[in-house]
């Protein structure tokens, strides 16, 4: 039996007694999502046959999942939920962060060019968010990680609000050779709206990539709680280097993707500092703008949870960085950092990732850039 099918063949004794802190099978990602029932269970028990099949790395990834959901889910109920094992203050300079200087070989004096991004989103999420607490769920396995022969290292952050049920903050560091900042904010389901995505590359400190969009749930910007492009368009206006179009070799741009999505390839590194930043800051603020504009609904939670689910499949069986993954710290870590980590609610599919050729060029750190890339 493989990991995605044992979470829709779970037996689950349900019953409905009131809220209880011990539920954990509000919401199980598997083509969809399922509910117990409107109202959450108090206990869920799981059966598993002996003569399973699941491995010990199938089960620690549905124990993730379950985790997560649960702990979205339980702030919508009337509760006491434990609190997290680190502070967030404690939780921010895990692993050493921020860094200030690269494992890798560098000749520029910023050799962490997208730290300043890192840095200055936590103290944004600290001074605007409400109720911001560290989510641990799965940073035990993916917080860090690095690759010494390669010079290479990867650590990761996740934090949730009441305003959104999970940020991410990914930092990859290999010198010159490829410097790498990404965030996925998803709005708490009680909010109707889109994603906000992050993507900021650069390779060899020559070539740079740029990825700043809400991503919607939905093709008709109607169907979100409100509208919102024709409130970036000002913003986007401003940045003629970021007005690229993207290329349809990984992504179909309907999909997933904004009219006022902020995308740019450039060489010229002063983009970064005079356009990039300004604009990236400019798009986080409104995203938190929005969400406070919105009236929480709680009738919809389950429909925005089975959109930010497709998204999140979407983009796992389509984000390029995965073979950088692959080649610094190997397959295995990379299927489980990507639908565990990155990806949370997608579904996993029948052999893990097909690793597709490096977004913005080439292969890992220490090839060179391929010619033609998006």
């Amino acid at each position: 039996m493989k990991p995605q099918h044992f979470l829709i063949a779970i037996p689950m004794a349900v019953t409905v007694e009131g809220f209880s802190s011990s539920s954990n099978t509000a919401f199980l990602p598997s083509n969809g999502l399922r509910t117990a029932s409107a109202t959450f269970s108090t206990h869920a028990t799981v059966h598993m046959d002996a003569e399973s099949s699941l491995d010990t790395r199938a089960v620690k990834s549905i124990e993730r999942k379950l985790a997560e959901a649960n702990l979205s889910l339980n702030r919508h109920a009337t509760l006491t939920t434990p609190a997290p094992t680190l502070s967030v203050e404690e939780m921010e300079v895990t692993n050493g962060m921020p860094w200030s200087d690269t494992i890798g070989e560098s000749d520029h004096p910023d050799p962490l060019l997208y730290m300043p991004f890192w840095e200055w989103q936590l103290e944004h999420m600290k001074s605007s968010l409400t109720n911001l607490q560290t989510d641990e769920s799965s940073l035990a396995d993916f917080g860090y990680m690095d690759n010494n022969s390669k010079k290479a290292r990867i650590v990761n952050q996740c934090y949730t609000s009441d305003e959104y049920r999970k940020i991410r903050m990914t930092y990859y560091d290999a010198g010159d050779n490829t410097q790498v900042f990404n965030s996925v904010w998803y709005p708490d389901p009680k909010y109707n709206l889109p994603v906000l995505g992050i993507d900021l590359l650069a390779f060899n400190r020559k070539k740079y990539l740029a990825i700043v969009d809400f991503q919607p749930l939905y093709q008709d910007e109607e169907d979100h709680a409100l509208t919102y492009e024709h409130r970036l368009k000002p913003i986007k206006d401003q940045y003629e280097s970021l007005k690229g179009q993207m290329s349809s070799k990984f992504y179909d741009e309907t999909q997933f993707f904004s009219k006022q999505m902020l995308f740019a390839r450039f060489e010229d590194e002063e983009v970064v500092a005079d356009d990039l930043f300004p604009a990236f800051q400019r798009y986080v603020k409104l995203h938190n703008k929005l969400i406070k504009e919105v009236e929480p609904n709680t009738d919809d939670m389950e429909a925005v949870l089975e959109r930010q689910a497709a998204y999140d499949t979407y983009s796992a069986e389509r984000d390029p960085a995965t073979g950088l993954f692959a080649a610094m710290f190997g397959k295995e870590w990379a299927d489980d950092f990507v639908f565990d980590f990155l990806f949370s609610l997608s579904e996993r599919k029948e052999g893990g990732l097909q690793i597709p050729p490096m977004f913005g060029g080439g292969g890992p750190p220490g090839r060179p850039p391929q010619q033609g890339a998006p």
